[in-house]
């Protein structure tokens, strides 16, 4: 996607046909969309695909954060993970009831999930512009991750993480979990985790690598990477050599083997946090 500037969508019978520039608005979109990358182009996965956009409206909420649209649509928002901590999942029901019946842009997101549902950006229209995504990741309610998507679609909205995370809000409650603390991990067994550490070693097999927190012998993470993940790790220049020794932020399911185990999903569920600058695209 080119994000130069160039003519706005218009809205014709609920869907949008190209238009001249029309004020803020406008700009923010283009600038929603900009974000998808540190270079300004949205990620080349089909996973990302941008489809066609249209204008709806809000009319409630469904099972964890399912956007229920007045034309009856229903979709998720894509790149924002929902919560599933009770009191923090309540607080983001109520941020997002507060753009119940106002009209928001909308664009689909690669193709439906599971469930039949659709990933979407979703951008306020009218008044002060807001991206819903991204406000409910900056207020700590909600996670950067791509869920079942190969990669996130605007990896800058990871970085609106940092406040809510050194601030201690919402999700980031606690701190963050130590890949050391088997106690920790074990209790958070069959929930999506973010836990940070230092890798100790990395075990490369023909199937899968492994990627060891914890001293030989003793309980800690290890985190298990598929042999097409790791492939996609390397093309981004994470490798056995650069990996060994580095201090990252892993997020995932854990489960449990031997001991707390996460298997990585993607190149967005890893992040180099010390020692160099974190994967960009």
């Amino acid at each position: 996607m080119n994000c130069l500037p160039a003519p706005m969508p218009r809205m014709t019978s609920g869907r949008i046909d190209s238009a001249p520039p029309c004020g803020r608005s406008s700009l923010f979109l283009l600038a929603a969309f900009c974000a998808a990358s540190p270079s300004g182009v949205v990620a080349a996965d089909e996973s990302c695909r941008a489809g066609p956009a249209w204008v709806d409206r809000l009319a409630g909420l469904g099972p964890r954060g399912e956007l229920i649209f007045a034309s009856g649509q229903r979709a998720v928002l894509s790149d924002a993970r929902w919560t599933d901590d009770p009191a923090v999942e309540a607080s983001a029901r109520t941020w997002l009831l507060n753009f119940r019946e106002k009209p928001l842009i909308l664009t689909e997101r690669g193709s439906a999930d599971r469930w039949g549902r659709h990933r979407v950006d979703a951008v306020s229209d009218g008044g002060e512009p807001e991206d819903l995504a991204g406000g409910l990741i900056a207020a700590g309610l909600a996670y950067a991750d791509p869920g079942e998507a190969d990669l996130l679609c605007r990896p800058g909205l990871r970085s609106l993480e940092a406040a809510p995370r050194a601030a201690g809000l919402g999700i980031w409650t606690g701190g963050p979990i130590e890949a050391e603390d088997a106690a920790a991990l074990t209790a958070r067994a069959g929930r999506f985790t973010v836990v940070v550490g230092r890798i100790l070693h990395v075990g490369e097999r023909s199937a899968r690598t492994y990627l060891d927190f914890a001293p030989r012998g003793a309980q800690g993470l290890t985190v298990t990477v598929q042999k097409r993940t790791w492939r996609r790790l390397a093309d981004h220049g994470l490798s056995a050599a650069t990996l060994k020794g580095r201090f990252v932020r892993i997020r995932g399911m854990v489960e449990m083997g031997r001991g707390p185990v996460i298997d990585l999903t993607g190149r967005d569920a890893i992040e180099v946090v010390e020692g160099e600058q974190a994967l960009r695209r």
